[in-house]
């Protein structure tokens, strides 16, 4: 039996990299040999024991890769194409899909229901942080890498710029716009590009680190906030005259920068949520006005599937965003205990690791 080298959840701080099992190929299915990928949040979620997965699944969820063999039944790829998937890679026959929220493909699959709706890599399968990855439903998630970009150039698509953008999307940002992101690691400073290119005028970023902050300015952001040096909501109030912003994107998952969002938030705007969260949220009264203020508060998945990847793919190609300096360390997959042990301890300004087999 053909064997790979797979990075493995074992037990709450431990993941660990084991041999497993080349998969097999069923008729709808693709083998992607990764050629680079890396690591999320959610995997340090996962990897603290905050979101529980199965023991021995191999973790992660952004593929970059080379089709290796293709099932019987995918037609439109060929074996050798370069190709990425979606950290969300959808059926779309489920009830889910055929309402227009192809996210939450979690109802009416073999594995039942979980939270996370359509996320499969690294929590219902295994995931591809490995050598190789095997893609379900591949013919409608796999989408083709255009020549002349490198992995690196599209290795936020299948998850970070998805996650960034769709937060951006789903805060109904008009032309002319104030914006306040709060949080700069990779997904907010996504959520920062996205806000630009969705015609906001004003972008407010904010975060705790100087690198991060001089990042979102290169991303879009036309005010960067320091929350250790400055009251940032009496700020963000100050800078729209009391008025308060037109939509808020909390891209961390902290109690904090939830109420901070909802704080700053204009009478009648939208609160869009981002980040995972490891413990109840409160609502407070005041900020919420009493259920009174006409907020708009919604959350966001990544979008998935072969159509979404190839619009985000196209907004690099056409350089309407660059997302390189989001790289910031790599290593081998060999090496994938020491760049868990970077990447969850936030050392030596790390945002994006990019890990290679």
């Amino acid at each position: 039996m053909a064997v790979m080298q797979a990075a493995v959840f074992v037990e709450p701080g431990k993941i660990a990299l084991r041999e497993k099992p080349i998969p097999a190929v069923g008729p709808t299915d693709a083998l992607i040999r990764i050629t680079t990928t890396t690591i999320c949040g959610t995997d340090v979620h996962i990897l603290k024991g905050e979101y529980p997965v199965q023991p021995g699944l191999t973790i992660g969820h952004e593929p970059v890769g080379i089709i290796e063999k293709l099932g019987s039944g995918v037609q439109g790829y060929r074996e050798g194409q370069r190709v990425i998937a979606g950290a969300i890679c959808p059926s779309f026959y489920s009830y889910a899909c055929q309402d227009g929220c192809a996210s939450q493909d979690g109802q009416g699959h073999a594995h039942g229901y979980k939270p996370m709706g359509g996320w499969r890599f690294g929590n219902t399968i295994d995931g591809t942080q490995a050598e190789y990855v095997l893609v379900p439903d591949a013919q409608a998630n796999l989408a083709p890498i255009p020549d002349g970009l490198t992995d690196e150039q599209v290795l936020m698509c299948p998850d970070i710029m998805s996650t960034g953008f769709s937060g951006a999307e789903h805060a109904n940002i008009r032309i002319g716009d104030i914006v306040a992101v709060f949080a700069q690691g990779p997904i907010g400073l996504c959520a920062t590009a996205g806000a630009r290119l969705r015609g906001a005028s004003t972008i407010i970023a904010v975060d705790g680190i100087g690198e991060r902050l001089g990042i979102a300015r290169q991303m879009g952001a036309d005010v960067t906030l320091n929350y250790r040096e400055t009251d940032v909501v009496q700020e963000i109030l100050r800078l729209t005259g009391g008025r308060g912003v037109d939509a808020s994107i909390e891209a961390l998952g902290t109690q904090a920068t939830f109420e901070s969002a909802l704080r700053v938030l204009k009478p009648g705007g939208t609160l869009s949520s981002l980040g995972v969260y490891s413990s109840d949220l409160r609502i407070p009264l005041d900020a919420f006005a009493a259920g009174l203020g006409d907020h708009r508060i919604i959350t966001s998945l990544c979008p998935g599937g072969k159509e979404r990847m190839r619009r985000l793919m196209n907004v690099i190609e056409t350089a309407r965003i660059d997302l390189s300096p989001m790289v910031t360390h790599r290593y081998k997959l060999a090496d994938i205990e020491a760049a868990y042990d970077l990447f969850s301890h936030q050392r030596d300004g790390v945002l994006k690791v990019a890990i290679t087999p």
